[in-house]
């Protein structure tokens, strides 16, 4: 064992340990040294200064090192940071209530956890049990995290090479207004008769032992794809019908981001499940299962257990006190709603000046752009997608990019809600010029 350095290390010898030491879980690591954040920057270990328009991933909403979060920390695990699985203390409950207040009727009912994954777990765990059955839906383009039953649900990655998922997983098509599938005589998007054809083909392969339907109101991962207005109450009805629950996975979307507390405020829709992460721990692992009262007491009643290592830790429940506290105070889904036009508004101008801008989409501060090779037949590249994606991060920007068969590479975008205009700006600014060069470089598709 080699005692701590009391020097950084070269860049050199940084990258020679972590290609020797770590495991790569997911692609290629980004090819800086990340020192110190704050607010809507990192800051390289060279001194590189690089806009964060990806808020961590997708979570840190207050930005980064926001001093309140800074604060209840240093607080918390000076004071109560951990405790025995089944002790309680002021922080969770008081989470508990507030979660409840900011919700619908009848979700009233949290579990807190730490990741999305580990959410959606439990969400889907709880559904079993209560319905006694074992079948779940999911969008064909989802992602729900990468433990079993998540990862079985999850359809954009991940399924190849590692053998069966959980038995009785299902997908269904996404509806997707920029390249749609069923369509309507003007050649738009027939969503009604698409989900119609994906119940009758669940309903064909179903063994009659259907419990939920798990899906995100905004597919950030497939792609930022946004089922149209009517398409999720039209969902609920299709699992009413079969007695399904319904499972809303609110990891990016909820807590203001979209411009309203949660996305599914829209639709007029109340999930029997909701699973929160992500922002609601504001960029430390804190993530909740909210249902209703009824729910919740047949699943004790038939012996629910989820007892975890860090559910309801006190640490992160007092940060997430102070996240809603600062979003109620900021009224930062009112900022995220007028953010997001500015937003908006830069793309489509970004969009009137290129022509490898096929579609710009999404909701409030979480945003989508999808670059093709070409506007007219919508073909896809792969090369442009990187080339942007690459060239952003050189002129200060980073930017995540996601790649799909059948769709060009989107950019999704998903700032602070702390985020200033000039901030805005700024990343547009540098996302033109990217695509620019990128647009003036032969690709191939």
């Amino acid at each position: 064992m080699t005692a701590s350095p009391s020097a950084p290390q070269s860049a050199e010898a940084f990258w020679t340990d972590a290609e020797r030491h770590l495991v790569r879980y997911g692609g290629e690591f980004t090819p800086e040294i990340i020192d110190r954040a704050a607010g809507s920057f990192v800051f390289t270990a060279d001194g590189r200064k690089i806009l964060d328009f990806t808020s961590g991933q997708m979570s840190a909403i207050l930005g980064h090192a926001h001093p309140e979060i800074v604060a209840t920390v240093q607080r918390g695990v000076a004071t109560l940071d951990h405790l025995f699985s089944g002790m309680l203390s002021r922080p969770v409950v008081d989470l508990a209530r507030r979660l409840a207040e900011s919700l619908p009727a009848p979700l009233e009912k949290t579990l807190l956890l730490t990741t999305g994954a580990e959410s959606n777990e439990a969400a889907v765990r709880m559904a079993k049990l209560v319905t006694g059955r074992h079948e779940i839906v999911s969008f064909a383009r989802s992602w729900h995290g990468m433990t079993q039953a998540a990862a079985s649900a999850t359809y954009s990655a991940g399924r190849k090479g590692y053998g069966p998922g959980a038995p009785g997983n299902f997908a269904i098509p996404v509806p997707n207004a920029y390249r749609p599938d069923f369509t309507t005589p003007d050649g738009s998007l027939d969503w009604q008769r698409q989900l119609d054809f994906a119940f009758d083909l669940i309903d064909a392969q179903s063994t009659g032992s259907l419990a939920a339907c798990l899906v995100e109101p905004i597919l950030s991962s497939g792609g930022i794809i946004e089922p149209p207005p009517g398409y999720f109450a039209a969902l609920r009805d299709k699992c009413r019908e079969r007695g399904m629950l319904l499972i809303l996975d609110e990891a990016q979307t909820g807590l203001c981001r979209t411009g309203t507390w949660y996305a599914f405020e829209r639709d007029g829709v109340v999930p029997d499940v909701l699973t929160l992460s992500k922002t609601l721990g504001a960029g430390l692992p804190l993530a909740a299962v909210v249902t209703s009262a009824e729910i919740e007491q047949e699943a004790y009643e038939r012996g629910f257990l989820f007892f975890t290592t860090h559910v309801a830790d006190p640490l992160v429940a007092a940060v997430g006190n102070t996240v809603l506290d600062v979003l109620i105070r900021d009224g930062l889904d009112e900022r995220a709603r007028t953010l997001g036009a500015f937003l908006r508004k830069g793309l489509d101008d970004i969009a009137a000046r290129h022509e490898v801008v096929g579609d710009i989409r999404g909701r409030g501060l979480l945003a989508g752009l999808e670059l093709v090779a070409d506007r007219a037949t919508k073909q896809s590249s792969n090369d442009l997608g990187a080339h942007v994606t690459r060239r952003c991060l050189d002129l200060g920007l980073h930017m995540n990019i996601v790649q799909l068969a059948g769709m060009g590479g989107v950019l999704r975008m998903a700032p602070p809600l702390t985020a200033t205009e000039d901030e805005l700006s700024l990343g547009l600014s540098i996302l033109d010029e990217a695509i620019g060069d990128a647009a003036r470089t032969p690709c191939r598709p």
